[in-house]
């Protein structure tokens, strides 16, 4: 069987596309639209914000389960981020399934080149279905390759429990607590999502380095949509893109989620 090629390209910085720093997607396609890249060139583009992007996996899913999952070669991912590195102005970076600990290496070695770019890690360790999208292994290798380049992680209590390697958190004293551990592995920024607290408001927490636990809260709403998470992810990365500090970034993605939430079906 004949290997990957990736063919060298140096294009000048004349050679770029001209106009406003987009945001690399680097994530796993959803056949049913409802999560995945789909999802998140559909925020992208509603809040006007140009996007490039990075495949990881096929995924053929539907609203209750997956159906099956291809990946991508880690050759073809990384020759994708380069390509889209080379080819437009990036702002932000977004993270969302990647699927393997091979993939999940591909992509910190790319990145590590791109340090300076802000980047909002989602760490899509299950589907909504219940199906695993990322292994122990590839969790392992996010951990310590990718935890230290996010601007921001995103995860909500599930993932936050698994990645801590605790039970999920009951209280918001417990969520402190495994923010400040995940906090410990290397991103600027944990935003703990509380959307599975059994609460009733919708209480996200903001905890960044040498600051105080920020509670971001809003009335939960009476919805349920798929792909909320990469929502979410996707429009701080549009935030980071256009330049919002982390906090100003965080407000207004929830803000534009819960609006999501609200539109008619």
């Amino acid at each position: 069987m004949q290997g990957i090629r990736i063919l060298p390209s140096s294009p000048s910085e004349t050679e770029r596309l001209s106009g406003p720093s987009a945001v690399l997607v680097i994530a796993g396609s959803d056949s049913s639209g409802g999560a995945g890249m789909g999802r998140d060139l559909r925020v992208l583009a509603q809040l006007g914000v140009p996007a490039v992007c990075a495949v990881t996996a096929v995924t053929a899913q539907t609203h209750g389960r997956v159906v099956s999952v291809h990946h991508i070669p880690p050759a073809v991912v990384r020759a994708q981020i380069r390509a889209a590195l080379e080819s437009v102005t990036v702002g932000a970076i977004k993270i969302g399934m990647l699927g393997t600990a091979a993939t999940v290496c591909a992509v910190a070695d790319e990145l590590s080149r791109a340090r300076s770019i802000p980047l909002v890690l989602d760490p899509v360790l299950l589907s909504s279905s219940g199906g695993v999208l990322l292994d122990e292994s590839g969790r392992a290798r996010m951990r310590a390759r990718l935890f230290p380049l996010a601007t921001v992680l995103t995860p909500n209590i599930p993932e936050a429990a698994t990645l801590c390697g605790m039970p999920p958190a009951a209280s918001r004293e417990e969520r402190v607590v495994q923010a400040r551990a995940l906090l410990c592995m290397g991103p600027q920024a944990v935003l703990l999502k509380g959307g599975h607290a059994a609460e009733a408001e919708a209480a996200d927490l903001l905890l960044m380095q040498d600051a105080a636990p920020q509670w971001l809260c809003s009335p939960r709403l009476n919805a349920a949509c798929r792909g909320t998470g990469c929502a979410l992810a996707s429009a701080i990365a549009a935030g980071l893109a256009q330049g919002s500090a982390v906090e100003e970034a965080c407000r207004s993605a929830r803000e534009y989620v819960l609006k999501m939430l609200s539109a008619p079906s």
